[in-house]
């Protein structure tokens, strides 16, 4: 017999969801038809595959070793309270190793919130959200490695739970990025991020003078081939031809009005590939230092005096909506961080245009 028993990060999936992570070369037929016999059992009780599973809850799997090991595709790793990491992930393809190496990689990553299901993690530009090729090392690998080098998860769990990131931001943006610990805390933030309740908040250089607070809309299609988007105002959207358009909304206030640029805040209500700087940049306030939708020239002079390298864009402020057990400690909270030093430096100078 192997017996799993469940952890608070593992809580809140369903046990056939969880089976399918833990043995994923057995067939979804073939692990119902076990859950049928009894031969997957739930709390030493038949179950449905259905059932919504609870820290502490126990999956008894009466599988002959020989089998097991080929369902798992790897050598059983034992009870999840285990603290031995194995030399390699083999569900991922990603060595413990890589995780750890992710999170010493990035010191400058800081938390600036944590619980035991969500983090909030301060990303410098320059690092990537999420891997782009296989031997990337991304945020989402030095979140586990955090977590791991933290004791806070153990080798084992990463079969059937693996904390991640849950929104994405470009490489060469800064400032926050949500995290979840758990399964409870990815199901949060993807609802609260699906059902636009938590408000995310931008502050970032544009050019020329805004003197006006707007709610801008448009449609937004991207060319994948060229990794770039074109916005259309709403009412002259039509098909564009790279891919299907989609409804943008983004909400802008000017914070600070300097002669050549404006610091501006803006918040995302849609959350699209390069809304902000695509969007801006539609309207002649493009972003400083964006060289894909921005002003070369412009962009070059404060490359030169500034070492302004790329689009000064900060994540800097989210504001939790009103939230029941067991998130109450960010109910209604607001998190915020402060700008990079670039921002400081490009604040000091002024261009002509």
């Amino acid at each position: 017999m192997y017996l799993r028993q469940i952890t608070n990060r593992e809580a809140g999936q369903r046990l056939d969801r969880y089976l399918y992570k833990l043995l994923p070369q057995a067939g979804t037929g073939f692990l119902h038809k076990m859950l049928r016999k009894k031969n997957i059992t739930l709390n030493g009780k038949k179950a449905e595959g259905n059932e919504k599973l609870a820290a502490g809850d126990q999956i008894a799997v009466f599988f002959a070793e020989e089998t097991l090991r080929k369902f798992m595709g790897h050598e059983p790793k034992g009870n999840p309270a285990d603290t031995a990491v194995p030399a390699s992930d083999s569900a991922a393809g990603i060595s413990v190793e890589e995780y750890l190496r992710a999170y010493k990689a990035y010191p400058d990553v800081s938390v600036m919130y944590e619980d035991s299901h969500i983090l909030l993690a301060d990303k410098p530009a320059g690092i990537l959200t999420q891997k782009a090729a296989q031997t990337d090392l991304s945020l989402n690998e030095w979140l586990i490695g955090y977590l791991l080098n933290g004791k806070e998860i153990t080798a084992s769990e990463l079969d059937t739970y693996r904390p991640s990131v849950c929104n994405r931001l470009d490489r060469n943006t800064s400032g926050i990025v949500l995290c979840a610990k758990t399964v409870q805390g990815a199901q949060l933030l993807s609802s609260l991020l699906q059902e636009r309740t938590l408000h995310k908040y931008y502050q970032l250089y544009v050019k020329g003078v805004v003197r006006d607070s707007q709610m801008i809309e448009g449609c937004l299609s991207k060319d994948t081939r060229r990794n770039k988007v074109t916005i259309r105002p709403v009412p002259q959207a039509e098909s564009s031809g790279a891919e299907k358009e989609s409804y943008i909304k983004t909400c802008y206030r000017p914070l600070h009005i300097e002669t050549d640029k404006t610091l501006l805040e803006v918040e995302l209500i849609t959350g699209k590939p390069h809304q902000i700087r695509a969007h801006l940049a539609s309207i002649g306030h493009p972003l400083l230092g964006d060289y894909k939708y921005g002003d070369k020239d412009w962009n070059d002079y404060y490359k030169r005096t500034c070492q302004i390298r790329s689009q000064l864009l900060h994540a800097y402020k989210v504001t939790f909506p009103e939230l029941n057990p067991p998130f109450t400690e960010i109910s209604g909270q607001t998190f915020q961080t402060g700008l990079p030093e670039s921002f400081i430096r490009a604040s000091e100078q002024t261009a002509g245009i």
